[in-house]
């Protein structure tokens, strides 16, 4: 798991950052739409279903902000997991704000259908909103959940990796099922989903590494 920790300057970061540009690039081409497009028909043909409907909310609304943070600050109170707190509360306030300025920038409406589903208790959240300039509740690209469900499941992979080196990989199941939870209901393409998930990576590797994230290693030795 060291790999998942690494400088602003290591080739990791330059090829993540190289890979998401590339990735903007094209979904502001257009190129990804016909695909988009396909995943999103499917999707709602999809909805409906009771036995999906229930578990898909539960697992999208898990990627919003408020609840992230709320776990943020649970693992600030708790010493032996400060340093990860820490660590975590920067990523999802930096990852939230910069989404926020590509979203901006992208300018990529959301899927135009309506999620039909059984009754839901809630309503789906919207993702992170753009900053900063208009129709931000319709941005797209990229999506928040997946890059915080992305940022989450590094940072408890990474802290884990020690004591639980093949086990720690499971976490990553967890940005998976939110990434594939928001193409689901209908909020995002599956671009959108990958972007946020390169994104995390990168924002999450890089913070971590600036937070010194590995010493909480050495506090065990």
């Amino acid at each position: 798991m060291q790999a998942w920790v690494f400088p602003i300057r290591s080739r990791t970061a330059v090829l993540l950052a190289a890979l998401f540009v590339a990735l903007t690039i094209t979904v502001m081409s257009g190129a990804t739409a016909p695909f988009d497009e396909a995943a999103v028909a499917a999707a709602r043909e999809a909805g409906g279903n009771p036995l999906l409907d229930i578990p898909v909310q539960v697992a999208t609304e898990t990627g919003d902000i408020w609840y992230m943070l709320g776990l943020g600050i649970l693992l600030l109170v708790l010493r032996r997991t400060r340093r990860v707190g820490i660590a975590l509360m920067i990523v999802l306030v930096v990852s939230t704000i910069l989404a926020g300025y590509i979203k901006c920038g992208v300018e990529r409406d959301r899927p135009s259908e309506h999620y039909e589903a059984t009754y839901l208790p809630v309503g789906i959240s919207r993702d992170t909103f753009a900053l900063f300039c208009e129709g931000g509740f319709t941005a797209s690209y990229p999506s928040g959940h997946a890059l915080r469900s992305m940022a989450i499941a590094t940072l408890l992979a990474y802290a884990l990796s020690e004591r639980f080196p093949r086990g720690a990989y499971l976490l990553f199941c967890y940005p998976a099922m939110v990434s594939a939870s928001r193409v689901f209901v209908l909020q995002h393409y599956p671009t959108d989903v990958v972007g946020g998930i390169i994104l995390g990576v990168l924002l999450t590797g890089i913070l971590a590494s600036q937070t010194r994230l590995y010493r909480i290693f050495e506090s065990k030795a």
